[in-house]
């Protein structure tokens, strides 16, 4: 199994383990994650929700061959589904990244409510490289935090960037060493033990509601692009130079 779960003193863990492919997601993965988050949501045991990578690697994003064999074509497509289940779900979710993190990577943790990140992670978006846009409210949460000069490094040219600088604006919680992310991350899933979970759930949903309408109309609208940017001409020579491992040539386009 490439997404492994187990519920272990009241925390829910949803490890991805694909490290032969650097982590990279497909369809079964993300209908994995969105399986488990709507679980923890109808599990009582569940108090909280931890989501990790590999010790060298958090994910490197889409499996861009599985994601061309069948890319997204309505909300039912597994991607979907796991976005609506991480905003969804009410209970606390602590991700803990080691390594690299990319596209989704970087951005399914913008809905996370701890991020600890290693000392050699480097997170980075760069869906322009690869003829696409933002998605999962990155054109939204990214210039909300950053403003909109340093998310055009991260957002239109791509630029990867530590874990210094995720804590440095708001995305991240803390830097630690690579060996200590995971037990930091899980020690702050276990405090939710001892807190009262309805109020946690409450707590948890009044902060989020403010932009909660205009955060899903963004990602809805991101996903609309999304899905014609992955048959548009830019696309199609981003996706052949990946699998030729050269450098796109977007010359010939205006």
């Amino acid at each position: 199994m490439s997404i492994k779960t187990a519920t272990v003193n009241g925390v829910l863990t949803i490890e991805i383990a694909r490290p032969e492919k650097k982590n990279a997601l497909t369809r079964a993965m993300y209908q994995g994650m969105a399986d488990a988050l709507v679980g923890a949501n109808e599990d009582k045991s569940v108090r909280a929700v931890l989501i990790q990578g590999q010790p060298q690697i958090f994910t490197s994003g889409n499996d861009i061959e599985d994601f061309m064999a069948s890319p997204p074509r309505d909300e039912d497509a597994p991607v979907f589904q796991f976005m609506r289940a991480l905003l969804g779900c009410e209970k606390p979710v602590i991700a803990a990244v080691n390594g690299a993190a990319i596209g989704i990577g970087t951005t399914l943790l913008l809905h996370c409510d701890f991020v600890y990140v290693a000392d050699d992670a480097r997170l980075a978006m760069p869906f322009v490289a690869l003829g696409l846009v933002p998605e999962f409210g990155s054109s939204l949460v990214v210039p909300r935090l950053m403003g909109h000069v340093k998310a055009a490094e991260k957002l239109l040219l791509g630029d990867p960037f530590t874990g210094a600088e995720a804590v440095e604006c708001g995305i991240a919680n803390a830097v630690l060493p690579a060996g200590e992310v995971v037990n930091q991350a899980r020690r702050v899933a276990e405090r939710f033990n001892n807190l009262a979970p309805s109020a946690v759930r409450e707590s948890k949903r009044l902060m989020r509601a403010p932009h909660a309408e205009q955060l899903e109309a963004v990602i809805r609208q991101e996903a609309e692009i999304f899905g014609a940017r992955l048959r548009s001409p830019e696309a199609m020579e981003a996706f052949q130079a990946f699998f030729q491992k050269r450098q796109p040539d977007f010359s010939k386009f205006d």
